[in-house]
């Protein structure tokens, strides 16, 4: 009997450890890349001479990440379903410029080019899932092609000639910001929902008898983050208020996360890129999975050329040229695995930011466009070497 108690304790005692060691290691990767971020703006302030830290610039900024950010949260769902996705610049900026022909030239009407615009992104995703998933192309090869072929449909549809919008509801989707007043009430109801989460997730481990934290990690998790959202909103306000692409960003970001983290869906795509055959064995149907994270990236391919053409107020044949490295290289940088099974949105959004800073900083200081491309490139493997230094440990 007491050699029974002993083994189950210890069998408690292990798990609770592995549980333990699983959330100091996420905590660990989590201060890792926001140190790099910090990081990053510190000295880019220092060498701006404060320029970077201003309401303007961060504004700027923020719409900046908005596009890549927005790739990046569909790029995590083909990555951690075990696949790549390098036409999503392409799909990008076809989208962009198929928006622009609609609008301007054919005088369709916004909601009408919306919808066309979301419906042909989607198709797209489709496209590549079908040859990926039904005719086991890799995907490499697939998006690849897709690259190129959209690239040369953008091309040869705008003949290498910007198109501008005409509509002003368009333009504010990329340009415009929210009225400060709704910036504060947006900070309010962040802040009632964070205590929510924070004490409703204590209240859940309490109720399993798992691993809670001490009361005062909990206030000081809360403090923390209202404090964020509250600098944020003051920040954005003291130039025009939060800029409309942060606000798309931030409503995308709820809704992937919840499908990621807390849906069927969600669990069946890390487990197929986790170990492919093992989820076929347990009756996941990897190929229907499959098509769909690629339909979603579509999807969002799409929703980020609407951002950008309403951004630059028109579309260019070079949009989206290398958007699939930066959204690539900010999962990467957010922790997100090439092989598959490990990946987090809200991560690869700091990844997101972190490369746009990069861009931001460097184009402050005028430095040359090959200076960018070698410096990105480094910081990216000093960020995937140091995430995986801190796995390790």
């Amino acid at each position: 009997m007491n050699t029974k108690l002993s083994v189950s304790n210890t069998s408690v005692n292990v798990k609770k450890g592995v549980i333990n060691s699983s959330r100091i290691k996420a905590n660990i990767r989590t201060y890792t890349m926001i140190s790099v971020l910090v990081g990053i703006w510190i000295i880019f302030t220092i060498i701006t001479g404060g320029m970077f830290l201003s309401a303007r610039n961060l504004a700027l900024l923020a719409r900046q990440a908005s596009v890549t950010s927005v790739l990046a949260i569909g790029m995590v769902f083909v990555i951690v379903a075990g696949h790549i996705d390098l036409s999503v610049g392409s799909v990008l900026g076809l989208c962009g410029g198929v928006m622009a022909i609609l609008q301007s030239r054919m005088q369709w009407g916004v909601i009408p080019t919306l919808i066309a615009i979301i419906l042909l992104g989607t198709v797209i995703g489709a496209w590549h899932g079908y040859w990926v998933a039904y005719k086991k192309v890799p995907a490499f090869i697939v998006t690849l092609g897709g690259y190129l072929m959209f690239r040369g449909v953008l091309l040869g549809i705008t003949k290498s000639v910007s198109i501008s919008l005409s509509s002003p509801v368009l333009k504010a989707i990329g340009q415009d910001y929210l009225q400060k007043g709704a910036g504060i009430f947006l900070a309010v109801v962040a802040v009632i929902a964070t205590i929510i989460m924070v004490f409703k997730a204590r209240s859940s481990r309490e109720k399993y008898n798992l691993d809670v934290p001490p009361v005062y990690q909990s206030i000081l998790k809360v403090c923390l983050f209202s404090i964020l959202i509250i600098g944020f909103v003051l920040v954005m306000n003291n130039y025009e208020g939060i800029p409309i692409p942060v606000i798309i960003v931030l409503c995308l970001t709820l809704i992937f996360n919840f499908i990621a983290t807390k849906t069927k869906f969600g669990r069946c795509v890390y487990a197929i890129g986790g170990n492919p055959e093992a989820a076929m064995l347990s009756g996941i149907d990897n190929k229907r999975y499959t098509l769909l994270v690629f339909i979603i990236s579509g999807f969002l391919s799409a929703i980020a050329g609407i951002i950008l053409t309403g951004r630059l107020n028109a579309a260019t044949s070079n949009a989206g040229a290398m958007a699939e490295m930066d959204a690539i290289a900010a999962c990467v940088i957010g922790g997100t695995s090439m092989t598959g099974g490990i990946g987090s949105i809200p991560f690869a959004l700091i990844g997101a930011l972190v490369m746009a800073s990069l861009d931001n900083g460097m184009s402050l200081l005028n430095t040359e466009s090959f200076w960018q491309q070698i410096i990105k490139g480094l910081i990216l493997i000093l960020a995937v070497w140091v995430d995986m230094s801190t796995k390790k440990k």
